[in-house]
């Protein structure tokens, strides 16, 4: 322990920093962005309509079935080829998390959703309730309740994916760590920062879950 240098990580706190604010920006649009467009996609795939449930069910099963690694790459050739002038690594990344945990949030409100009884919506469709108020006022804020382990699963999976970046290449908080590492002769150091400071955060998430659960059983 006496040959450890955690000086390593004062010296480079700055730089450590700009890799954490890339992380927390992109599990930020991803959520929120994520969170939209899968509501419009949940309420597509509950529709009774087959030319409106099929094309969001596509979607959800085709961008399910492949790795995020996979759509980083896709998004960063392809719009620059789609429209003409290249857009960024940030923003070809942020485009791909969105579109990519749309999916996901898509079953995870679908879910919660469906978990409301039909019973609920029909009585407030007899008092007199337009749908969209049946939906605002009675099913979503129970859907939000029965669906926000989930929603709070998901944001940990995302902040843990964001170390995929380094694909396209911008430093998330592991990639500057890792350059760190390898700048500085400090491996050990470093990775063991960045396993503590996962940890920390991912452990925190968990037991939030955990809180969150036991207070809507009591």
């Amino acid at each position: 322990m006496n040959d450890f240098d955690w000086g390593v990580i004062a010296r480079s706190w700055s730089f450590l920093a700009e890799g954490m604010a890339l992380s927390a920006l992109l599990v930020l649009v991803a959520t929120v962005g994520g969170l939209v467009l899968g509501f419009g996609l949940a309420l597509m795939r509950l529709s009774s309509h087959r030319f409106i449930a099929a094309p969001a069910a596509a979607y959800v099963t085709v961008i399910r079935s492949l790795p995020l690694v996979l759509v980083l790459f896709w998004f960063y050739f392809l719009i620059p080829l789609a429209i003409g002038r290249p857009i960024g690594s940030l923003m070809s990344a942020l485009i791909a998390f969105v579109l990519f945990e749309a999916a996901f949030y898509c079953e995870i409100i679908r879910a919660g959703i469906a978990n409301v009884r039909k019973g609920q919506a029909e009585a407030g469709l007899a008092t007199g309730l337009r749908r969209s108020q049946v939906m605002r006022h009675i099913v979503m804020p129970q859907a939000l309740r029965a669906m926000m382990p989930l929603v709070l699963n998901q944001i940990v999976i995302v902040f843990q994916d964001t170390s995929l970046v380094y694909v396209v290449a911008l430093h998330d908080f592991l990639t500057t760590a890792s350059i760190v590492a390898s700048r500085d002769g400090r491996p050990t150091e470093m990775y063991t920062l960045v396993a503590v400071v996962y940890l920390i955060i991912c452990l925190s998430a968990t037991k939030a879950v955990e809180f969150y659960r036991k207070g809507r059983t009591t």
